[in-house]
Order: C-alpha cells, then sequence, then structure tokens
C-alpha cells in the first residue's frame, strides 16, 4: 500500500515537471503576436545619444592611407587631372577647320571685291578720259569732218612716200597727219597732247626726251624763221638793187 502510494506521488511530480516544460510562451495582452515574416525590411531609427550604426568596412581607411610609408614620411596621394576626351578633342579640330575655312571663303571673298572694283575705276578712267578728249562745245569744234580730214592728211603722206625708205614712209604719214590735227582739230589735238604729257611724266627719261625733242623742234623752227626772213631780206635786197640797176640802164639809154 505504502509503495503505490510514492508511485503516484512519482508520477504527479513527473507529469508536473513535463507540464511545465511544454507550457508556452507568456503573451502580452496589449500587443498581438504577429508571425508573418514582412515584405519590406524595417530600420530602425537611430537614436541621437546613441552610438550611430556605420558599417566597419566604410569606416576602415584606404588601405594606401593605412600602408606605412618609407622613412616615416606620409606622402599625400595626388591625383592626376583627366585629360581631353576624344570626343573634346575632335570638336576642337573641328573649330580650327571651320576657322580656317571661314578665313579662306573671307579672302577670296575680298579679292572678288578688290578685282571688281579695280575692273569698275578702270572702266570709270578710260570712259573719263575718252570724253575729256573731246573738245567743248563753246569751242564750235567738231570731230566727224576733222577726223576725215586727218586721215586723208596721213594717207596723201603715205602715197607721196611710198616709193622713199623705210624711215620716210614711217614719218612724213605721221608729220602730215599731226599738221592736219593742229590746223583743223586745235582744241582736241591740245587735250590729246596734254594727256599724253601726263603720262609720259611717269617715266622721267620719257619726258625728259619729250622735253629735249620738242626744245630741238622750237630750236629748229626758229631757225628756219629766221633763215627764212634772212633769206626774204636777202632776195628783197637784191631785188631792189637789180630794179635799180634796171632803172639806171633805162635812164642812161633816153
Amino acid at each position: 500500500m505504502a509503495a503505490r502510494l510514492l508511485l503516484q506521488r512519482r508520477s504527479l511530480a513527473t507529469f508536473a515537471l513535463g507540464g511545465l516544460a511544454l507550457a508556452p510562451a507568456t503573451v502580452f495582452a496589449e500587443e498581438p503576436v504577429n508571425k508573418k515574416k514582412p515584405i519590406y525590411d524595417e530600420f530602425e531609427a537611430v537614436p541621437s545619444n546613441g552610438p550611430s550604426i556605420i558599417d566597419p568596412i566604410l569606416q576602415a581607411p584606404p588601405a594606401a592611407a593605412r600602408r606605412p610609408q618609407p622613412d616615416g614620411e606620409e606622402k599625400e596621394i595626388e591625383r592626376k587631372p583627366r585629360g581631353p576626351s576624344p570626343t573634346d578633342r575632335l570638336a576642337v579640330e573641328i573649330g580650327k577647320a571651320r576657322l580656317a575655312l571661314y578665313r579662306l571663303a573671307v579672302s577670296a571673298e575680298n579679292k572678288v571685291n578688290e578685282t571688281m572694283d579695280s575692273a569698275f575705276h578702270l572702266e570709270q578712267s578710260f570712259t573719263s578720259t575718252i570724253a575729256g578728249l573731246a573738245p567743248s562745245r563753246e569751242s564750235g569744234e567738231k570731230l566727224m569732218p576733222g577726223t576725215i580730214y586727218v586721215l586723208v592728211a596721213a594717207m596723201a603722206g603715205s602715197i607721196i612716200t611710198r616709193r622713199s625708205n623705210i624711215l620716210l614712209r614711217g614719218t612724213v604719214p605721221l608729220a602730215f597727219g599731226l599738221g592736219a590735227g593742229w590746223t583743223v582739230l586745235p582744241v582736241t589735238m591740245r587735250n590729246i597732247a596734254d594727256l599724253t604729257w601726263q603720262y609720259e611724266q611717269r617715266f622721267p627719261a620719257v619726258a625728259e626726251a619729250h622735253l629735249s625733242i620738242r626744245e630741238s623742234l622750237r630750236r629748229t623752227v626758229s631757225f628756219a624763221r629766221v633763215h627764212s626772213q634772212l633769206g626774204v631780206q636777202y632776195v628783197d635786197d637784191k631785188v631792189s638793187d637789180a630794179r635799180e640797176a634796171v632803172e639806171g640802164w633805162v635812164k642812161q639809154g633816153k
């Protein structure tokens, strides 16, 4: 009987210990237990006065900085500046090519403008020169019949010297034409002479030769004029002497 009671007590103690071991966890009534895993990670706010949670890998200094330098000297890591990219270099070359092409186009345009200006000035100078050679209306000189007379005189000189040497055939028609021009068209010939003298002044040697030839011609004409006057006077004297002699003979014969 006593043994049966002892076994019952031991079995009750065993059941009590097993119930305590298999009892559920303590549950609070204020907060329900949610055993589902959330979809997004929850980040806990870091308190301002508490230690900051930072990855120790980020806090670790770089290997180059932690590497000990020789002779105990710390060298700063110098970063080399990055050069221009191929796109930047290509853009610079394209800009230079565009500037060179623009300069070439401007130079060609300036050359064309200068050529056109010079041609226009040449045409204007030619027309003004031709218009300046014509006689004025006040002079009453007409070019058309006078020019025909000059050409006829030059042709007459050429006909006269057709059997002569080349020197006479070149100078006599020119002399006849110039003489007829100064006789028929004096104003036009004066304008032509002034224009010729302006062009001759650009070449000093030609101007000096012209002056010397003109001076020699003047001297020749003056000498010829003086000699002609002397000849006329000599002939007059001889004629007067002959007349007086004849008159004397006539008187003596009477």
